[in-house]
């Protein structure tokens, strides 16, 4: 086993509560579906909003699925010019039995565009 880093982005179409919630759920789900980890295998999950989303904290939307007893922290991305808006970014640190150039990274939505190389 080996602490292994995760990264993700999505892209949401409105800054609103209840998008903003289902869009990290996917993400978060996402994340763990690809990489076939256990919620017991985590170890953190930062998130990280534009400016531009301000409705809520997705780490909250991320403990209603259950993640309740891994440490999360939101932090504000920094305002770059003509950055994509409106996205969503986690970082995830997890045990993982696996190398890491086999850690698959996920970018959903319009977020896509922030990592082509790595868009699934």
């Amino acid at each position: 086993m080996a602490v292994r880093a995760i990264r993700g982005a999505t892209q949401l179409d409105v800054d609103e509560r209840e998008h903003l919630f289902a869009r990290t759920r996917e993400l978060v789900a996402e994340v763990l579906a690809q990489n076939e980890v256990e919620t017991d295998a985590l170890i953190s999950v930062v998130f990280t909003c534009t400016p531009d989303l301000t409705s809520d904290f997705p780490a909250a939307a991320a403990r209603e699925m259950g993640l309740g007893d891994v440490p999360l922290l939101c932090a504000v991305e920094i305002a770059v010019p003509h950055a994509l808006p409106r996205v969503v970014r986690l970082l995830a640190h997890a045990d993982l039995d696996v190398p890491r150039g086999a850690v698959r990274h996920v970018y959903l939505h319009g977020a896509t565009a922030l990592r082509r190389d790595l868009a699934q």
